[in-house]
């Protein structure tokens, strides 16, 4: 995990809730949702956590959510562009680890 810096003018200029919660909190939500349900389905009565070796190939995911913008999922009634964010989110995450490595 990416620790916050331990300098406190530095911290005070990553704005959390007021640059990430307060701008997208439906989205957020939304997200959070689906990574519950994904984990209800890909690892049923396990706690809820991410199994990074189940699916990785977030990019063409992305762009096959993209594809559907704008239509819940007729499988599991999740908005795919709810899904295109998870999916960037996760690319993102593993870009930043694999950079920090």
């Amino acid at each position: 995990m990416m620790p916050l810096p331990s300098d406190s003018k530095a911290r005070k200029n990553l704005p959390l809730a007021r640059g990430l919660l307060d701008y997208f909190p439906d989205a957020l939500v939304a997200v959070a949702e689906l990574s519950q349900r994904g984990n209800d389905k890909h690892n049923p009565g396990e706690a809820l956590h991410w199994s990074r070796e189940k699916s990785n190939d977030h990019a063409d995911c992305i762009v096959r959510h993209l594809m559907e913008r704008g239509v819940v999922d007729p499988e599991d009634g999740i908005l795919h562009d709810v899904k295109v964010a998870w999916r960037a989110l996760a690319m993102a995450q593993l870009a930043i680890e694999a950079r920090r490595d």
